[in-house]
């Protein structure tokens, strides 16, 4: 009988030469369980998805609740669902008032699809343009926000009149004109490294979108949620987009994401033509009923209060003769070392000592850290001195 690696080998559609294949078992708070019991802090959660931990008890006792009274009922729009509302209601009231329409779709992928198609409709322009180093999905709409085109070339044709600009470069924001439909960046450039915005960079943007009479599109599908240290990322300038996209860290662990206009904006998908942006299990009930959970969890905890405090305890500690440089963006950070084969050297030896780390797909001499909001003081310190034994044993190697 064929082992459960074998089948994955086998079965499972290949993204890498080399998937980690670990084989995990159970999840929670800041740890994944493999086969044997071992646990593995996760320092990156999932990719920012689990962002209150794996099986947060306010999250399941959601999902479970939920899956008892109704899965999927209707294709998104239709019915009037609790969790849906109620999750719509959740984030409109701490949202600033002109975002206070939500669009739930399935991923951050869909969350950027959608905007580029209100965008397109609402201002009748087809232009759209976006940051270099930027990632926003891998569909064939969100890849043509992709430059450099290292991971899209090889599926060219992609959509036409996409430009680039450089995240933080004002002089930049002249190439958008009164033929841009939209502009979309990261409020944070994550795939990049961590590249925080400059002061007042996004309010510049702003400013100048509002000129051309372009809309701004914010992602926060990974700056969201309090990543940051405040529950939206682009609170921390002076700047309020048009469109915001959400996703990774919304449901707690659950698919979601959405992308989040004002009724004026949202609701020319609705007419000319009718149904003009549909999808049949975005804001699926049981997943809007864990983000629902996560929202609240996250609002009436101290998550976010302790995220800077948090931030700081990782800086200092994170100090290295090959570190070449820290940055951070709250519970979010990149630890630049030497080159690509070091860094895997790195993340290897932090894996067998049960310490889960990753790279960005922009930037690959960086070590990625972005852990669950939930961990520990004495969990930040154990997760730092393993990466810096495990900087140690790879420059011995």
């Amino acid at each position: 009988m064929l082992t459960q690696r074998q089948l994955f080998l086998q079965r499972l559609a290949p993204t890498s030469p080399g998937p980690l294949l670990l084989e995990i078992e159970r999840g929670e708070g800041v740890y994944l369980y493999d086969k044997d019991g071992k646990p593995y802090l996760d320092l990156i959660a999932g990719i920012g998805v689990s962002s209150l931990g794996h099986c947060h008890p306010k999250v399941t006792e959601a999902v479970k609740l939920q899956t008892d009274r109704y899965l999927h009922t209707m294709v998104y729009g239709e019915y009037v669902l609790s969790p849906q509302v109620q999750l719509a209601d959740l984030m409109a009231q701490n949202l600033p008032d002109s975002l206070d329409s939500v669009y739930f779709v399935n991923s951050g992928t869909e969350a950027t699809e959608g905007a580029m198609k209100l965008a397109k409709r609402y201002t009748g322009r087809t232009e759209i343009i976006a940051a270099k180093n930027a990632y926003h999905g891998s569909s064939q709409g969100a890849a043509s926000l992709m430059s450099p085109t290292t991971f899209t070339q090889a599926f060219y044709p992609l959509l036409p009149d996409i430009k680039h600009i450089s995240f933080n470069c004002e002089t930049c924001l002249l190439n958008i004109t009164e033929k841009t439909a939209c502009v979309i960046v990261e409020t944070v450039q994550g795939e990049a490294g961590v590249y925080p915005p400059l002061p007042n960079y996004l309010s510049q943007l702003r400013k100048r979108c509002t000129e051309v009479g372009a809309l701004l599109v914010f992602d926060e599908i990974q700056a969201g949620y309090g990543r940051t240290g405040s529950l939206w990322a682009f609170e921390q300038q002076n700047a309020i987009p048009d469109i915001l996209l959400l996703a990774k860290g919304m449901g707690g662990g659950m698919p979601i994401g959405a992308f989040v206009s004002s009724q004026e904006i949202m609701k020319v998908l609705s007419h000319n033509p009718i149904l003009g942006h549909i999808t049949t299990f975005g804001g699926h009930p049981v997943s809007c009923a864990a983000g629902l959970a996560t929202l609240q969890t996250i609002l009436t905890g101290t998550y976010i209060d302790q995220v800077k405090r948090k931030e700081a305890l990782f800086l200092s500690l994170l100090q290295h003769s090959e570190i070449i440089a820290v940055r951070s963006a709250g519970l979010w950070l990149a630890v630049e070392l030497r080159d690509f084969d070091f860094l895997q050297k790195v993340i290897q030896y932090c894996l067998a000592a049960g310490l889960i780390t990753d790279w960005f797909l922009f930037n690959n001499r960086s070590l990625r850290i972005a852990p669950p909001l939930i961990i520990e003081e004495d969990q930040i310190k154990w997760a730092c001195g393993v990466i810096l034994e495990a900087i140690d044993k790879a420059k011995a190697t």
